[in-house]
């Protein structure tokens, strides 16, 4: 696979220049105006490139109930999310096509799926993303999302005395598939990662942590984790630990420079001292953080003291999309309103390069993605910029970052391979997954969640919420 770029626009540390670029198998071998043209040649005239946008957590399989869930926190939303989640793992690799696609046409050319695994065909599910990502061929970090205390475990006690069932699994048996999908399936020279990614504090016991930690350490794993994404989860770590779920977490060895956290909200400063010192990532979600009402991630106080920020779209269901552009916006604009010094707010050009240095550094791959630079490999973005939505001409990068842009994304390329061109995935046929999504579904209704029925009556206690 050898492209060369023609007269594309790129962003300098100040403005843009005009160059060409030269891909000879999965690398990036020159860049300057006007090379000797070699193997396919890509007119690029009025048009940005720029390196692959990493969405930085996202849960594939949330696909079938976006728009469907009414807004509800975190806690009682995920009870019904589970309680309706999809049946067989030909349900999984559609929605990881359809994850991938919508990630593709907004600028991204590498996801971590945090994947909900069907009970029972936890294998099957992970197989079916497997085949769906190598298919359309974007680079993927799939870390099966693993648990092993039951969802109600998610809320404080408060004062209550509550009985947790107990979960179906035991540690073991969850760590044991770990290492069969780690050997199965880990292929980072091929474009598919396994990683390890225990929930989150509120449902993994001290054991699935250690051995996550352990596996990671073995096999040179990437880890990944949920991270005070809510009040109550503040409140939980408090009970359960005497300590915040960061303290709790720096104290095991999970924090390092592999590690990336979701969503990051409810810490303090002694916490974001905690993650700067253990190299840890931070994915923010702004979107899913608004429908689910957990907050506002202080994200200008983790860069001020030096903690590496990427971005996420999340699942379909908490967002209730996959589209890059937009979670990069609402990242930006967002944080203006938490700092009244506005030589702190998020620049364009810096919001890009959280999307995709910070999501390379996230995953400890920035010495292999995140910017346009010879040796690096070839992920990489062209966007129309004689789009409506991307004119008049002004500012290229404000114009992305800022603006609306719609189905500017021209051609990509992953490991050098051109996965998108004239907009539109080379690698499938998205008409028949879009009618392949349409027989697989239905118009939803008023559909009634008796789990978060159970749940809700304490969630409002402890909550300090009225009855």
């Amino acid at each position: 696979m050898t492209f060369t770029i023609q007269q594309a626009l790129i962003p300098t540390d100040s403005c843009y220049q005009t160059v060409d670029v030269q891909i000879i198998g999965d690398r990036i071998t020159a860049i300057a105006p006007q090379l000797e043209p070699v193997g396919t040649l890509i007119d690029a005239r009025h048009q940005l490139l720029l390196p692959g946008f990493v969405n930085a957590h996202t849960h594939s399989s949330e696909l079938w109930q976006r728009g469907a869930i009414a807004p509800y926190p975190l806690e009682l939303w995920i009870a019904e999310l589970h309680e309706f989640s999809p049946l067989n793992p030909e349900q999984a690799y559609l929605s990881a096509l359809g994850t991938a696609v919508e990630t593709l046409l907004s600028g991204g050319t590498c996801l971590v799926d945090h994947l909900v695994l069907i009970p029972g065909q936890e294998i099957e599910t992970i197989a079916a993303s497997v085949r769906a990502y190598r298919e359309i061929g974007i680079r993927a970090f799939i870390g099966p999302l693993i648990q092993d205390q039951d969802l109600a475990a998610s809320i404080p006690n408060g004062q209550a005395r509550r009985r947790i069932a107990p979960f179906p699994r035991t540690t073991d048996e969850i760590l044991d598939m770990m290492q069969t999908v780690v050997e199965k399936f880990h292929a980072p020279e091929q474009g598919i990662s396994i990683m390890v990614a225990p929930t989150g504090t509120q449902l993994c016991s001290e054991a699935l942590f250690n051995g996550c930690m352990e596996l990671s350490d073995r096999h040179n794993l990437c880890r990944h984790a949920h991270l005070l994404e809510t009040r109550a989860q503040q409140l939980l770590a408090q009970e359960k630990y005497g300590c915040s779920a960061v303290a709790y977490l720096h104290k095991l060895g999970y924090l390092s420079d592999r590690t990336s956290l979701a969503h990051c909200i409810w810490l303090d400063d002694a916490d974001i001292a905690i993650m700067a010192a253990t190299g840890a990532t931070v994915v923010h979600n702004p979107l899913s953080n608004l429908r689910l009402g957990s907050g506002i991630a202080p994200v200008l106080k983790y860069r001020q003291a030096g903690v590496n920020v990427a971005y996420g779209c999340d699942g379909a269901a908490s967002n209730d999309g996959q589209d890059l552009l937009e979670a990069i916006k609402i990242g930006a604009l967002l944080h203006n309103i938490t700092d009244a010094d506005y030589r702190h707010w998020l620049t364009p050009r810096e919001a890009v390069q959280m999307a995709t240095l910070g999501g390379a550094t996230g995953l400890n791959l920035a010495a292999q993605l995140g910017s346009l630079t010879v040796g690096k490999q070839a992920d990489l973005a062209l966007y129309d910029l004689t789009n409506l939505s991307l004119l008049p001409r002004t500012d290229p990068l404000g114009l992305l970052v800022m603006g609306r842009p719609t189905q500017v994304v021209k051609t990509a390329w992953v490991r050098g391979e051109q996965v998108v061109a004239e907009g539109q995935p080379t690698r499938i046929d998205v008409a028949d997954l879009r009618q392949r999504l349409w027989a697989e579904s239905a118009w939803v209704g008023d559909r009634h969640s008796t789990t978060r029925d159970q749940l809700e009556p304490h969630y409002r206690q402890v909550m300090g919420l009225p009855e």
